[in-house]
């Protein structure tokens, strides 16, 4: 199922949480938006809506760090054949450019990214402390290495995604985010039960697939 589905079903959830407990405006826009990057925040496991953008970066930054070395190679070439004395740090610099570029994946270097965003958000939740915000970056840090539609498309990681928006609710004083964020990101689990991959809902304990045939 694609982000924008998973948008759309959250960000209906959220409405419908706000309208249920008749929020004002604000108070609604905050639920509705929380329920929806919810709904999205499973799928940082994989090339979801949330990372496509590091997911491009990845890739430049791959093609950079290969074409980079291979022109850096030359022109340490091009100076040892002019008879310029070269420094054999900066060959070894062009040439691990280079390595890198070939064994780097770019599915690797966007997990780095996306776990870099994660720290920063852990710094900032230490620097402020405030420790929903540790949790939510050590979230946003480590999913990226896991199995997609694996651990975080278990009813495990529902309660751990609530607790990250509790200590979020308590500290806006804003209640009924905890309520949205855990429904939308409920909603995700039971979208994806309903396509044929299904949701593997008791992994690691459990290992089969559940899916629903509409």
């Amino acid at each position: 199922m694609t982000g924008k589905t998973h948008l759309l079903i959250g960000a209906a959830v959220g409405a419908a949480v706000a309208a249920s407990h008749s929020y004002g405006d604000d108070r609604a826009a905050l639920i509705v938006g929380v329920a929806g990057f919810s709904a999205l925040a499973a799928d940082l496991d994989g090339t979801g809506m949330l990372s496509s953008k590091l997911s491009k970066l990845s890739k430049l930054l791959r093609e950079a760090a290969l074409w980079g070395g291979i022109l850096f190679m030359a022109i340490v070439s091009y100076l040892f054949l002019a008879g310029q004395p070269v420094s054999p740090l900066l060959g070894l610099g062009g040439a691990a450019a280079f390595l890198l570029g070939l064994v780097m994946k770019q599915g690797f270097i966007r997990n780095a990214l996306v776990s870099l965003v994660g720290i920063g958000f852990m710094y900032a939740g230490y620097e402020s402390r405030m420790i929903w915000l540790i949790g939510f970056g050590l979230f946003v840090a480590w999913v990226p290495w896991l199995k997609h539609r694996g651990l975080t498309h278990t009813v495990w990681a529902v309660p751990i995604w609530a607790a990250i928006a509790w200590g979020l609710e308590r500290q806006l004083g804003a209640e009924g985010v905890m309520e949205a964020a855990a429904l939308g990101y409920l909603s995700h689990l039971v979208a994806d039960t309903l396509t044929p991959s299904g949701v593997k809902w008791l992994y690691p304990i459990v290992k089969k697939s559940f899916k629903i045939r509409l």
